[in-house]
């Protein structure tokens, strides 16, 4: 079964601790032994985080001599904004509709306030 990459990267995005490593890696490229440190889980467990996020291609990693530095890669997550930017417009504009109907409401109820005074 072949899934497309907007599935792999949200299906990456869903953990915490994924979320966490990607945060520190903006910040800047940093090796595994960097990227486990502010974690209270095994250098395996944040290993196999780390392959999650490269089969995501939301991480590169590099090899320095007995170092294997990980990078952020941007692109897929720039993907997944521009999916949920078409709901925040829908959502914005549902919004904008609502209030203008409470106005509308607003200025009935008022008008007919006054015709009882």
């Amino acid at each position: 079964m072949t899934t497309d990459s907007l599935s792999t990267t949200f299906a990456a995005l869903a953990d915490p601790t994924r979320r966490a490593i990607l945060a520190q890696l903006a910040l800047g490229e940093a090796t595994v032994a960097e990227l486990t440190k502010p974690f209270s889980i095994s250098a395996p467990a944040v290993t196999k985080h780390l392959k999650v996020l490269q089969r995501a291609k939301l991480i590169t990693q590099g090899r320095h001599a007995q170092w294997r530095p990980c990078q952020l890669n941007a692109t897929p997550l720039r993907e997944a904004a521009d999916f949920i930017e078409q709901y925040r417009q829908y959502w914005e504009q549902s919004l904008d509709r609502l209030e203008a109907y409470l106005k509308i409401l607003q200025t009935e109820e008022m008008q007919s306030a006054g015709k009882k005074d």
